[in-house]
């Protein structure tokens, strides 16, 4: 098997006074973009979880009351 050229030269070295070549790296707006997209979901996801586990916990309290066999479960709020 042959070698691709590319492999079998390889890169120069930078003289003396010159800077080395980088490739250039992503922008700075993806980045952002990226994290304000992360940030959105994961308030998203917290308040969902927030809402479920509200949720859950009211109901819980609910089958408590029905299973001790009371019949006066609803929740009363006091008058303002």
């Amino acid at each position: 098997m042959t070698k691709p050229e590319s492999e079998s030269n390889p890169k120069p070295s930078p003289g003396p006074g010159e800077k080395p070549r980088s490739a250039p790296g992503p922008q700075s707006g993806d980045n952002r973009r990226g994290a304000i997209a992360g940030l959105i979901i994961a308030i998203v996801i917290l308040g969902v979880g927030w809402w479920l586990a509200r949720d859950l916990t009211a109901a819980s309290k609910m089958q408590d009351c029905l299973m001790s066999g009371r019949s006066n479960c609803n929740v009363i709020e006091p008058a303002r």
